[in-house]
């Protein structure tokens, strides 16, 4: 925030993903379940899923329900925050969906990182 200043202490590093590097996450879309029944009596619902998951370009994507909502669980690699808006948004305004981002690691990562605590 302009005008704040951090302690050296209190600064953060920067994230993987600001370095360029992608990171894989789950982006997880609960729908609110009166605007997704009005986008599929639109006809909007699946357009609006194909549109963000041709920007996604997603390893994998999954659809349910968690909580009595319509959900979707999209797993594609992240290469910098500020994609964060640009996925997000269609979501929030189209159907009022609740949106979790979450780092997620695969098989490899996982051994990945177990191999580095042994160390």
């Amino acid at each position: 925030m302009k005008g704040v200043r951090v302690s050296r202490a209190y600064r953060r590093r920067a994230c993987p993903v600001a370095k360029g590097r992608a990171m894989r996450m789950l982006l997880k879309v609960q729908m609110d379940t009166q605007a997704s029944n009005e986008a599929i009596r639109q006809g909007t619902l699946q357009k609006t899923m194909e549109s963000a998951l041709s920007e996604l370009h997603p390893e994998a994507a999954y659809f349910g329900t968690e909580s009595g909502c319509r959900t979707a669980y999209l797993f594609f690699d992240m290469t910098d925050p500020s994609q964060m808006p640009k996925f997000s948004e269609p979501f929030f305004m189209e159907l009022g969906a609740r949106i979790t981002y979450s780092p997620v690691m695969n098989r490899e990562d996982l051994g990945k990182g177990l191999d580095a605590i042994g160390r």
